[in-house]
């Protein structure tokens, strides 16, 4: 079979790996003419490489290039799909825009304490198809679903957990319409004996969940809309909080203390996995419930405290790429807040945005990248005149400059509300050149 992989990335190299198998001829495609290509590989780089994939009996495409580049195609498949179709163990999968890396952890790290055997996958940087040959009927695997692999997906996961939703990847897909397709994939092709949990209050996330198979008989339909639940509701049956404990039902689980990540976000995440977990009917007890939460202390760059410097505390929330994320981070401190915002376009609306800003303990906000200005417009609108627009100076001296504006007591926060690019190689490389800053400033350093 003539099979073009195309992306050459992460994912794009284990595809190439997985395929390459006897009976299979394989072609690298990708738009980047510099990529680390094998010796013995076929290839078509540059501009206009997916332009006509005529010639190829499949087109394994990567999870974040668009299916609407690659053309004249006879059949696109992708990773997910593959995984999906070949996988024997029960998939929980997680989608949101955000919380779904912490989401998927707590879920695994619950699991493990459990004793089961656990697989986490996906978007958070395992690429499925390495531990597929692994896999037993007996394990579980939990997939975090960005939209970019859920985006031309055939089939749905066993639990699906829908998150938060609002408008992001917007540079990438049509419209938000376009995005909220993608992601409603995760339910599309659920069966009656699957299960949907999702967001409490978020009218996308039940938009995504009331989603039925178009060939779904009538008869049925309402059975089929039985198996959605909210969780973080207790008329729901899943997992909610009250009098800081999480319970089901009347039992009484485990303090709210057990997890360890700042913020009520992180609390409502927990509330989402202990659910999805409570949907696979296996037996595990409170304890386990309580050492999951507990030994899960979080991701890199995920509000991640960094250092303490004349009693003013640095968080890293590099991860936040849209406004909703950067609201979540000002509402997990009571503290007098320096907020650092700003990055490259990404399709965000920051009115909700400023209006939390307007009505929080923000000391001063820090602006950079390409979106600095865009964001003064709205500082400006609503009346908020404390702010510095930094645009492209460097990570030391905005962390210097919010180290600056800082008092004791205070908290600086890296929350950008905006994708990396311009400025940074990806959100990591932001993170970690936050990170350096601060230590650099801890260790005496001046600009």
């Amino acid at each position: 079979m003539k099979i073009a992989i195309a992306g050459y990335g992460l994912e794009g190299k284990q595809n190439y790996k997985y395929f390459n198998k006897p009976g299979n001829d394989l072609t690298i495609a990708d738009e980047r003419a510099d990529i680390d290509i094998p010796s013995d590989a076929k290839y078509i780089t540059g501009d206009g490489a997916y332009d006509d994939m005529s010639q190829f009996d499949m087109v394994i495409r990567t999870a974040g290039l668009s299916p609407l580049k690659i053309k004249k195609a006879k059949l696109v498949w992708s990773a997910t799909n593959e995984f999906f179709a070949k996988c024997k163990a029960p998939i929980i999968g997680v989608t949101g825009t955000k919380g779904k890396g912490t989401t998927s952890s707590f879920i695994t790290s619950i699991l493990c304490a459990a004793g089961k055997k656990v697989y986490l996958v996906g978007n958070i940087g395992v690429p499925a198809l390495s531990v597929l040959p692994d896999i037993r009927p007996e394990d579980f695997v939990v997939y975090e679903m960005s939209s970019f692999q859920l985006w031309d997906i055939k089939y749905s996961p066993h639990i699906a957990v829908v998150l938060m939703i609002e408008p992001d990847h917007l540079d990438v897909h049509t419209d938000f319409e376009d995005y909220l397709k993608a992601k409603s994939n995760i339910r599309r092709w659920q069966n009656l004996n699957d299960i949907c949990i999702y967001h409490p209050s978020n009218p996308f996330s039940q938009k995504i969940a009331s989603v039925t198979l178009a060939t779904l008989d009538q008869a049925i339909k309402g059975d089929y809309l039985n198996n959605i639940h909210r969780y973080g509701i207790k008329d729901d049956g899943l997992v909610y909080i009250k009098d800081d404990f999480f319970y089901t039902n009347d039992r009484k689980i485990c303090p709210i203390s057990c997890v360890k990540l700042p913020g009520k976000h992180n609390l409502e995440n927990a509330c989402a996995a202990m659910s999805a977990v409570l949907e696979l009917k296996l037996d595990i007890s409170d304890n386990q419930f309580a050492e999951g939460l507990r030994s899960f202390t979080g991701l890199p760059h995920r509000l991640k405290y960094v250092s303490e410097i004349n009693n003013v505390k640095f968080y890293d929330d590099s991860i936040s790429t849209t406004p909703g994320s950067a609201i979540a981070a000002i509402k997990s401190f009571t503290s007098p807040k320096v907020l650092i915002l700003g990055g490259s376009y990404k399709g965000g609306d920051f009115t909700d945005l400023v209006k939390e800003i307007k009505k929080s303990n923000i000391r001063q906000i820090i602006l950079m990248g390409d979106e600095a200005n865009r964001i003064e417009q709205f500082l400006k609108v609503a009346g908020i005149a404390k702010y510095v627009n930094l645009e492209r100076c460097s990570m030391f001296e905005i962390v210097s400059k919010a180290a600056a504006a800082a008092s004791p007591g205070d908290v600086v926060i890296l929350s950008p509300a905006c994708a990396s690019f311009g400025m940074f190689k990806n959100y990591q490389d932001r993170g970690k050149k936050f990170i350096n800053a601060v230590d650099l400033l801890k260790s005496g350093e001046t600009i």
